[in-house]
């Protein structure tokens, strides 16, 4: 009958927490990964096969700066998308007032060697890391480079905001070949994908040899850590430039 409720879908309010995606679990806790931006459908796709598993994510930058004891959105969010995860924040300022049950706050700077090294051996190696900082290109360069090489294979690296990169007040430049971007480390990236096909002698990078995937997307760039030496068929296919065949140590 149509006033029978039993047929009807409950609301968002009247659902429980952990029966919504993340794109509502954003617009419930308030979040701008949905809304200023348009994340969360992304990371919904890339983390779903980790929705019941036990690990641990760490998110740089929690957020709520224009009032005091504000933000932390984000890390909720995340606590209810995952709820077997152990959510683990950093921010520059003291956020300790959103710790509860499986989120933990620390205070520090994201190119701090020694506090990512402190989190990792106090909260465990992260299977998830979302850069949400400062945004600044020299910050999230430095900070992939000091995490990233810690991280276990299948690990899900996200570079949030990358509008920075072409935006000279915060660090990046009007020339969006310049170097020393975030977008220039991620299109270092990209070619490091096929780092085995060039033809130039090279001794390949950890990220050539680790990074397995790179996906963009407008302001969010989502990396997979995994073993990206497949082997190449140049030897074969430029057998003139290669007469003596590949060098010791190569596979066909």
């Amino acid at each position: 009958m149509p006033g029978d409720l039993s047929t009807q879908r409950p609301s968002e309010e009247q659902r429980p927490l952990k029966e919504l995606d993340l794109t509502e679990l954003a617009e419930h806790f308030g979040t701008d990964k949905w809304g200023v931006h348009r994340y969360t459908p992304h990371y919904q796709r890339h983390l779903e096969h980790l929705r019941d598993t036990e690990f641990t994510l760490l998110e740089i930058g929690v957020g709520g700066y224009a009032r005091s004891r504000q933000g932390g959105a984000s890390l909720k969010a995340w606590k209810w998308f995952f709820p077997r995860a152990n959510i683990v924040g950093l921010d520059i300022e003291d956020k300790s007032f959103v710790d509860r049950n499986r989120i933990t706050t620390y205070r520090g700077d994201q190119t701090d060697e020694a506090v990512l090294r402190r989190i990792v051996e106090e909260q465990g190696v992260p299977l998830v890391v979302i850069d949400d900082g400062s945004h600044v290109p020299e910050h999230i360069r430095k900070t992939f480079g000091i995490l990233f090489p810690l991280l276990p294979d299948g690990a899900v690296y996200a570079i949030e905001d990358t509008q920075t990169s072409y935006w000279p007040e915060w660090g990046g430049a009007e020339d969006r070949h310049a170097r020393g971007t975030t977008m220039d480390l991620v299109k270092d990236l990209v070619d490091g994908l096929n780092h085995e096909e060039y033809v130039v002698p090279h001794e390949p990078s950890y990220a050539d040899r680790w990074v397995k995937a790179v996906h963009c997307f407008h302001n969010l760039v989502i990396l997979e850590k995994g073993d990206n030496r497949e082997g190449t068929n140049k030897w074969t296919v430029l057998a003139e430039r290669y007469p003596e065949g590949p060098p010791n140590g190569h596979e066909v």
